[in-house]
């Protein structure tokens, strides 16, 4: 349990959901639990190598939430586990129902969500990997089928990502600017982050609206955009309610 707790385990399970809820628009239940679990690994190869390269930092501030720092949990064996995932995530993408091609797109996803973990987190290009991650998982799953992912879903896909970027840093916004880390969020500020977090998220229900003609879907993203100004708290509310919106249309409009 404490290694599942390392992996970041909320965001995990909620990519996780997605894929498989977005696979079965293409497959059927078995081939989309394949699927599913391949994302699983690819997400616990992020989640694990990101506490591994936080580990000093957590440390020195002392962060005992965390297994690795409260001694509960070593660092081999989260570094093993790590690399049990890794093979694993590398057979399930291209000996599973993604295929070669799928399967490669897949974990460019992943080695980007690393790349994140090892370079990009403290520069100004620190949505970038979000965005080729986010727009690289929908993408696998339907190359796997031989469909070409429509323009719509690959700008659907980037835009979540970065809009999850920015929502994600902001509750530990104080934390990590004390700690040297200098990413796009960071160099903004919180109040901004917000804003652009929901602006994308608007955006991608624009999208959306485009594709699926549903006014409903417009009505609540233009709402959701006037809960940002309310205070910081309910704002990131609204920010989450949005992309929450955004993923469920983005699923039920990908095509069959």
């Amino acid at each position: 349990m404490r290694l599942l707790r390392t992996s970041h385990l909320g965001p995990t399970l909620m990519v996780t959901l997605v894929s498989y809820l977005l696979a079965l628009r293409l497959w059927r239940q078995g081939p989309s639990l394949l699927i599913a679990l391949a994302v699983f690994c690819g997400q616990l190869v992020v989640g694990w190598t990101n506490d591994l390269v936080d580990l000093p930092q957590d440390q020195k501030e002392a962060r005992t939430h965390k297994p690795m720092v409260d001694g509960k949990l070593s660092q081999k064996s989260v570094q093993r586990a790590t690399w049990v995932a890794l093979v694993s995530v590398t057979a399930l993408s291209l000996l599973g129902p993604m295929g070669l091609m799928g399967g490669l797109v897949h974990l460019l996803g992943v080695g980007s969500g690393v790349a994140y973990n090892f370079y990009f987190k403290s520069n100004r290009l620190s949505f970038l990997p979000y965005a080729v991650s986010f727009a690289a998982l929908p993408a696998s799953i339907t190359i796997g089928r031989n469909i070409s992912p429509p323009l719509w879903l690959l700008i659907c896909g980037a835009g979540l990502g970065v809009a999850a970027h920015f929502a994600n840093v902001i509750k530990d916004m104080d934390r990590d600017r004390a700690a040297g880390i200098a990413g796009l969020p960071q160099i903004v500020g919180s109040k901004k982050s917000t804003y652009i977090a929901g602006l994308l998220l608007f955006f991608v229900s624009i999208q959306l609206f485009f594709v699926t003609r549903s006014f409903l879907l417009l009505i609540l993203g233009t709402i959701g955009i006037a809960l940002l100004r309310l205070p910081e708290k309910f704002r990131f509310i609204a920010v989450m309610a949005l992309a929450l919106l955004d993923v469920i249309t983005l699923v039920v409009s990908t095509p069959a």
